[in-house]
């Protein structure tokens, strides 16, 4: 019976012994193990250039928003479609911070060559309104009747040119008309 004993004694302390000296080996798998844990899923290969890629085609979306989709779906294509049916991607939880800390450097903005030089700045576009942003300064003081309202069905333009220029008058109209319903609005506001 002593010997069955000591026998199990030894075992455990054999366990013992290799858990801690297993535990402690490296940081960087116990960042691997965290990673999943502390995430809720395992998390794919991202590459700076996959989130650069993303970035370049919807900068209004913050990157780390991109790289937390990018290490669920480990996909560019899927990353991508997700913001074209959403609008939007939700943003990491707190545990994303933890593994992969907020980098100062973002990544660049892409410089398109069809912006203007006035609007080569997303971060002033983002202060100035709607009328300042698509210059509507001249038919904002046109009287309500002559503005036309939005809404309809636009006509197929012959070339894309023309396309575009029915497109930007809709977008006119659009936002001209939100102005007036916003002016009528707080006109009842102030009266009421």
């Amino acid at each position: 019976m002593g010997e069955v004993v000591n026998a199990i004694v030894a075992v455990a302390v054999i366990i013992i012994i290799f858990r801690w000296a297993t535990s402690g080996s490296s940081s960087a798998n116990d960042e691997r193990r965290s990673a999943p844990t502390a995430l809720g899923f395992r998390p794919k290969h991202v590459t700076q250039e996959m989130v650069n890629q993303i970035h370049a085609m919807f900068p209004d979306i913050p990157p780390d928003n991109i790289r937390f989709d990018l290490l669920r779906t480990g996909s560019v294509e899927l990353t991508s479609n997700k913001i074209l049916e959403r609008g939007f991607l939700e943003p990491p939880p707190p545990a994303y911070y933890n593994i992969y800390p907020r980098t100062e450097s973002a990544a660049p903005r892409p410089s398109t060559t069809s912006r203007s030089a006035s609007n080569s700045t997303d971060y002033s576009m983002k202060e100035l309104s709607l009328i300042e942003r698509y210059h509507l300064h001249e038919r904002v003081t046109a009287s309500p009747a002559e503005t036309m309202e939005a809404g309809g069905k636009a006509k197929w333009e012959d070339t894309p040119e023309k396309r575009e220029a029915s497109l930007r008058e809709r977008k006119a109209q659009m936002i001209l008309a939100a102005r007036q319903r916003m002016l009528a609005q707080q006109q009842k506001e102030n009266e009421g």
